[in-house]
């Protein structure tokens, strides 16, 4: 079966260069990498809504803080998240 959504070959073209940057944590050094990831990027885009890696901080922010819901209890226990 062909791949006939542009957005799909995109994504399969590039995919490969950025799966071992955009992931999903499954151990705490890769939630680590993710961290300092993030931080960069927060130093590199800032406040600024239109820079082009923006919506890439957001995502990461987003795995971030679900990786820390999970396996991160002191961070929710402080939030009152439970």
């Amino acid at each position: 079966m062909g791949v006939n959504n542009p957005d799909i070959t995109t994504v399969v073209t590039h995919w490969p260069g950025m799966a071992d940057t955009v992931f999903v944590p499954h151990s705490e050094a890769e939630y680590h990498r993710l961290v300092a990831l993030l931080d960069a990027l927060i130093d590199e885009v800032g406040e600024e809504e239109t820079h082009p890696l923006s919506s890439l901080m957001e995502i990461l922010s987003v795995v971030i803080e679900q990786y820390e819901a999970e396996w991160v209890p002191e961070l929710s226990d402080e939030n009152g998240i439970k």
